[in-house]
């Protein structure tokens, strides 16, 4: 079994960092993921029988997929090389397939690891594909990003996606405890911490083993030490969590997920959500302006006619971002993020886009009737252009019987107002405009 340096390297205790040093080398030792690798599941029995298929590891970061890879390379049979995407040139990675396809004409068998791979763009990924399909490699991808979006779609659809999960505090407690054990992490030293305080690093590490295990390697170098014993204080330890690094990425996943939750629970009027899931992304980093062109299109799509103030304090909200900025503007986005939870909801309006839309896009583009056209000059009212026209504020119920529907659209209607909040004014105007129809036009 052949494998790279960064399998086979010896760690250095006075300069490989702690997350490094007390790496699981086996499953028995792995923490977590039951859901994959608990006793019975298909990817322990893959790894145990030696029949790894191409996969991808999808999941947050520090929850264990460089170390499930390197436990793979530890008890395959295969070659096994490693590529990070970060820093491998596609020439070389097709010098890594070159010699795959010749060791597969010999009867060996390949596995090929790329951590990171959704930072391949797709041509780059499409180097894989045909040594992926005619069996000369074995492709094991790790990516923290979605691979629906990430992954060229051929080589997804050849390749098995395992999704491991953020780490619960327990599993992370358990990773601590191992560590200030394990002969490979502080050494001789006896680590004085208490399990309350373990349990501090791990909520803060919010799910990521390596973020905890550094946290608790700066403690202890930190640390007050006699002799052999480092005994680690709750004051010098809060040094250390002063601020939870959230889970957030402008251009990933997680970006589109919190701006939909934002969306469903305004919709759901569900406020309290609205403004935490805001919150999150406004502490994440994320642009005021970008959450306050989602809440502008949330007010039309969603709210509407049944508060038509809606789209006002949106707009306002977003002049007051672009006049004063972050972090003084996060009140006027959270204002906005309220009033839309807490408004009435009607998508009536986007229904009403959406019909008149599909008529636009499918059915025949007819002219506009002679008499709603514009006639400033001569030729044009010689052409008859606004004959007819007839000035709905002289009549006395303010209507007329003129049509104004291209002739194949006559009587079709995209907008049914709700009974909700101001749209019911709306709504029994609208009967009223019909019934008047009816009475005065009713071929109309």
């Amino acid at each position: 079994m052949k494998q790279e340096s960064l399998f086979n390297a010896k760690s250095n205790a006075n300069n490989t960092p702690l997350a490094e040093r007390v790496r699981p080398q086996t499953l028995e030792e792995f923490v977590g993921q039951e859901q994959l690798v608990g006793q019975g599941k298909i990817l322990r029995g893959l790894i145990e029988h030696d029949q790894i298929s191409s996969l991808i590891l999808w999941g947050p970061p520090g929850t264990g997929k460089t170390t499930l890879a390197r436990i793979i390379a530890q008890m395959t049979q295969a070659e096994f090389i490693t590529v990070s995407a970060v820093n491998t040139s596609i020439t070389k990675v097709r010098k890594i397939m070159e010699n795959a396809a010749a060791n597969r004409k010999m009867g060996l068998k390949t596995i090929v690891f790329v951590d990171e791979i959704h930072r391949f763009n797709k041509a780059q990924q499409d180097a894989f594909l045909p040594y992926v399909e005619d069996g000369s490699i074995i492709l094991v991808g790790a990516t923290t990003e979605n691979p629906s979006f990430e992954i060229n779609s051929a080589l997804l659809s050849r390749s098995k996606v395992f999704v491991l999960k953020a780490l619960g505090t327990d599993d992370i407690v358990k990773l601590l405890e191992n560590a200030i054990k394990n002969p490979n992490g502080f050494g001789k030293l006896k680590v004085k911490i208490t399990t309350e305080n373990l349990r501090s690093i791990a909520e803060f590490a919010n799910g990521d083993a390596r973020v905890a295990l550094n946290i608790l390697e700066s403690a202890v170098a930190n640390g007050k030490k006699k002799g052999d014993t480092v005994e680690i204080p709750l004051n010098d330890l809060k040094q250390l969590v002063t601020r939870k690094s959230l889970l957030y990425d402008k251009n990933g996943e997680e970006h589109y997920n919190l701006i939909s939750a934002v969306h469903k629970s305004m919709r759901n009027s569900d406020v309290d959500a609205a403004i935490y899931w805001v919150s999150r992304m406004l502490d994440s980093g994320e642009d005021p302006l970008y959450i306050m062109r989602r809440l502008v299109r949330f007010a039309s799509e969603d709210v509407g006619l049944a508060d038509p103030n809606a789209l006002n304090v949106t707009i306002n909200a977003t002049e007051a971002c672009k006049f004063v900025g972050m972090p003084d503007c996060a009140d006027a986005v959270i204002e906005a993020t309220a009033y839309l939870a807490l408004a009435p909801k009607s998508n009536a309006i986007d229904k009403a886009e959406q019909k008149a839309s599909h008529d636009v896009k499918n059915s025949r583009n007819e002219p506009v009737p002679l008499q709603i056209r514009n006639a400033p000059t001569k030729l044009m009212k010689d052409l008859h252009y606004g004959k007819g026209y007839k000035f709905a504020q002289r009549e006395k119920d303010k209507l007329t019987t003129m049509n104004t529907m291209p002739e194949n659209l006559k009587g079709h209607r995209y907008y049914y107002p709700s009974d909700q909040g101001k749209e019911s004014i709306f709504a029994k105007r609208l009967d009223q405009i019909n019934a008047w129809h009816q009475e005065h036009d009713p071929k109309k």
